[in-house]
């Protein structure tokens, strides 16, 4: 009469067992083939530094500063309605330096600077 053999396999050794063989199939799929196609980015559009006047005085520095504030406005760095009210000082200075007071136009530069937190 033939022997036949039970073999009992416990539940922890099947679920052991197949979360390797699953492991095995997922660690094999992230491996890219020679035919994966390659995946591109597409890199952020190049930011462009504003053109700086050059020259001394109150209205190459005034003009300066409001390039600056054009370019934070346009990166997003600085909020529009912010930039609008920095401008309006900015323009207060101008005004005044086209008007010959230099010390006055610096004046209200600085201070304007110092509002907005620029340095």
């Amino acid at each position: 009469m033939p022997l036949s053999r039970t073999i009992v396999v416990s539940p922890q050794r099947v679920s052991l067992a197949l979360a390797s063989l699953l492991a095995v199939t997922f660690v094999g799929a992230c491996k890219p083939g020679p035919s994966a196609p390659a995946i591109v980015a597409a890199a952020p559009a190049a930011v462009v530094a504003p053109v700086l006047p050059a020259g001394s005085g109150c209205g190459p520095t005034i003009a300066r500063t409001q390039a600056v504030v054009d370019s934070d406005v346009a990166t997003g760095n600085l909020n529009a309605p912010v930039g609008e009210r920095f401008s309006g000082d900015l323009r207060r200075a101008a005004e005044a330096c086209r008007a010959g007071q230099e010390r006055e136009a610096l004046g209200l530069l600085a201070a304007a600077k110092a509002r907005y937190g620029y340095p």
